[in-house]
């Protein structure tokens, strides 16, 4: 995958209120971070498809 593909599944989601946006950004460049360690570091196959699908998740 792409980091542009990954920058975009890790995009801004709009929350309610501006503590919980503060919240999910904070949870967002957590997994985003994660994402992107998993691509440099896995190989490409299933197991870093699952991986990646599991920090999207978050």
């Amino acid at each position: 995958m792409q980091p542009d593909d990954i920058a975009h599944r890790f995009a801004l989601h709009p929350a309610a209120t501006p503590e919980k946006r503060d919240e999910h950004t904070s949870v967002r460049q957590a997994c985003r971070r994660l994402a992107d360690e998993l691509n440099e570091r896995l190989p490409e196959g299933r197991e870093k498809a699952i991986a990646r699908a599991g920090a999207e998740d978050r």
